[in-house]
This record gives structure tokens, sequence and C-alpha cells, in this order.
């Protein structure tokens, strides 16, 4: 402990060098990063709305790009990180009701998360894809 002490006689802060990566802290992480990715998503969402308001030719230039292969990379992630924010969100409402905080059940919940990510992001393309007539 006293290489955790600062001159002053207080403790230090821990840090990520200190911290064993867990599954709580990684999802937390990854909770922030994908409001991040929400936001800049939404973007794309709003140019593709005022460019159908500008007109065709506008409305063409951003269905061209959000059709390209770097568009659809682009709302895959979208897709993934709002069904994984959502999820994540669920989980922390769960917590907020003062539910699954034992060791156990924060790690099946983690797991729980990430599963439900994927099947839900997966089953929204499959069903995107089956509505435009493309499979």
């Amino acid at each position: 402990m006293a290489g955790n002490i600062d001159r002053a006689g207080r403790p230090l802060s821990p840090h990520l060098q200190i911290y064993r990566w867990q599954w709580t802290m990684a999802l937390s992480i990854l909770h922030r990063a994908t409001g991040v990715a929400l936001v800049v998503g939404t973007l794309l969402l709003v140019w593709w709305l005022t460019a159908a308001a500008y007109g065709e030719e506008s409305y063409a230039a951003a269905r061209g790009f959000i059709g390209s292969i770097l568009g659809r990379i682009l709302l895959f992630g979208w897709t993934l990180a709002f069904f994984y924010h959502l999820c994540n969100g669920v989980r922390h409402l769960c917590w907020d009701a003062g539910k699954g905080f034992e060791l156990k059940a924060a790690h099946r919940s983690a797991i729980l998360v990430l599963l439900a990510t994927a099947g839900l992001t997966i089953v929204t393309w499959i069903a995107a894809y089956a509505v435009m007539g493309r499979l």
C-alpha cells in the first residue's frame, strides 16, 4: 500500500494498469463508445433525410453513398451500436432496480447482452434484405 501514496500522504487513484480487465469494465467502455457511434450514425441519417428534402439529385447522391460498401459498413456498425446500446441499457435498468449485481449474474448478463446484440443485428439485416427482395 505504501507505493500507492503520494507525497502528501493521500492514496493515489487506481488506473487501468492496476485493474484487471473484466466483462463489466469492457462493456461499460463499449457502452460509451457505442453512444458516440450512435451520434455519428445519426448524422448519416440526417444527411439522408436532408438530401431527400433537397430533391432527386441530392437524394441520389446520398442513396449512392449509403448503398456503397462503405455506406453499408457504416449502417451495419450503426445497427450494431444501436442494439448493443439498447441491450446494455436494459441491463443497466435492471441494475438500477437492484438486480443482477452478483458476480455470476453480472457475467451472465454481459454474455446475454453480447448474444442479444448479435442476434438482433443479424435478424434486422436479414429482414431488411428480405423486404428489399435481395435474398
